[in-house]
């Protein structure tokens, strides 16, 4: 009987799908016809076509936000930055050299060494000027894609951040050139790793975040970063708003000395996020007596952190850094105190055009996570973006590759440096220290003239 009953069901569910096969082209436009008459016809206001203006006027991304902010009734945190359109560097190209000077043979190698803190005891000498930038150990990043980022720092011949999570041992021995990210934090102080430290950098700010601090909950950070960070069972970690009860400029410039002494004279310098003030800012920094400024435009991005951070406040990274090597020299600084940036910066003729603008090194981020997880998309995707690979916690955090990550992370720094040589020796360049603002040009006349470039409307004086 029970036999009977199963063997009927399996021949109507046959029937049902046989005829379903033969009719869906009936049922699509039966549906497709009730859509449309609806659409059509319903009052306004109960028409889903009420829709379409807002989103129009305000985009979907402010209507999902809004109504997250809505759900829970907390402060709204965004991973990997703002969306906004913030003015970018795609107006600036460079100038070819074809009747003279001319270009440079491919058979020619091209000199992109950089050095880092010229005036320190002890300079970071680096083969590339690509670093990756601070993306700490828990705090966002997971244990393996740590470690990947350090092996192709390594292979690459250039330096990774610590960024303010756990000091992982693993990282420390892959990296050759580990920047310890000096952060307002009770972790990553250790004297062992500041001895292994090749530079030092003083986080009093970033683009996305401003000059604020994080309460991370236990149950956003569980496992072994709770142990790194000696953060107790069913305590936040937290990471301070001040390094100092009452800090004052003279606290920082004390800083700067000891841990200069302490390591024996590695580059010691401050990372802020470029803001309106941002001479005022470098004045503060040149006191402080600083071997290098990390300057963090409004297009940067975090793991998390408040929208209104990332959205409204900051300055475009393209502004920042023409107005910071801009002081340095009014101050009789550049050369002597080395400029990093960073900031929704993506390319390599990005990265190019920004030390023509007056950096010393770029400080790469979100592209690197896209980097080296680029050959492991299949596992997260299409349920699940791609960084739930490389985050903390991440779903997929367990299944990355971290030989697959390294590789493809040492072959995008290498890719980039040799597209950035190639558009060296178009310019007619040997070395990247010979390129400068009188190797660009903008077809946007008011970013020229702030920029104090050529228009290329007009004639190269």
């Amino acid at each position: 009987m029970i036999i009977q009953v199963l063997l009927y069901i399996i021949i109507g569910f046959n029937l049902f799908f046989v005829l379903l096969l033969f009719s869906w082209r009936h049922v699509v436009s039966r549906v497709y016809r009730m859509m449309a008459r609806r659409l059509l016809s319903d009052a306004y206001d109960e028409n889903l076509a009420e829709l379409f203006p807002g989103i129009r006027r305000y985009g979907i991304l402010t209507i999902v936000e809004n109504s997250l902010r809505a759900e829970g009734g907390n402060v709204l945190h965004r991973p990997l930055g703002s969306p906004r359109k913030w003015p970018n560097l795609n107006a600036i190209t460079f100038i070819p050299a074809q009747t003279g000077p001319f270009p440079v043979s491919q058979d020619e190698e091209i000199d992109v060494t950089i050095t880092i803190g010229p005036k320190a005891k002890k300079p970071l000498h680096l083969r590339i000027p690509l670093l990756i930038s601070g993306m700490g150990y828990g705090v966002g990043l997971s244990e393996k894609s740590k470690i990947a980022l350090a092996k192709a720092a390594t292979k690459a011949g250039t330096a990774i951040n610590s960024g303010e999570g756990g000091i992982l041992q693993e990282e420390l021995k892959e990296a050759e050139h580990f920047i310890l990210q000096f952060s307002k934090t009770a972790w990553g102080k250790d004297d062992e790793v500041m001895k292994k430290a090749k530079m030092i950098e003083i986080k009093l700010g970033q683009g996305a975040l401003a000059g604020m601090g994080a309460k991370i909950p236990p149950e956003k950070l569980k496992g072994r970063a709770r142990n790194v960070m000696n953060v107790k069972d069913g305590e936040d970690a937290v990471i301070y708003e001040q390094f100092f009860e009452h800090q004052t400029v003279q606290d920082f410039k004390d800083l700067v000395s000891d841990l200069r002494k302490f390591t024996g004279g590695i580059p010691i310098g401050v990372k802020i996020g470029a803001g309106g003030k941002i001479e005022e800012d470098i004045d503060h920094l040149i006191e402080m007596e600083v071997d290098f400024i990390t300057i963090d435009g409004g297009q940067a991005s975090s793991h998390d952190s408040p929208t209104i951070l990332q959205d409204d406040f900051g300055i475009p990274t393209l502004h920042a850094v023409v107005r910071a090597s801009n002081h340095l020299v009014q101050k009789g600084k550049k050369g002597n105190i080395s400029l990093l940036v960073s900031g929704g910066l993506t390319s390599p003729g990005d990265f190019l055009k920004v030390i023509a603008l007056g950096a010393d090194a770029v400080y790469l981020g979100s592209v690197m996570l896209y980097a080296i997880s680029h050959n492991q998309l299949n596992k997260p995707m299409p349920w699940e973006p791609p960084t739930q690979l490389v985050w903390y916690g991440g779903k997929y955090e367990d299944t990355f590759k971290v030989s697959k990550g390294a590789e493809a992370g040492h072959n995008f720094l290498m890719a980039c440096t040799e597209e950035m040589k190639v558009a060296l020796r178009a310019m007619g360049k040997k070395s990247i220290r010979e390129l400068s603002r009188k190797d660009i040009v903008s077809y946007d006349e008011e970013m020229a003239k702030y920029i104090g470039i050529p228009y290329s409307f007009t004639k190269y004086e």
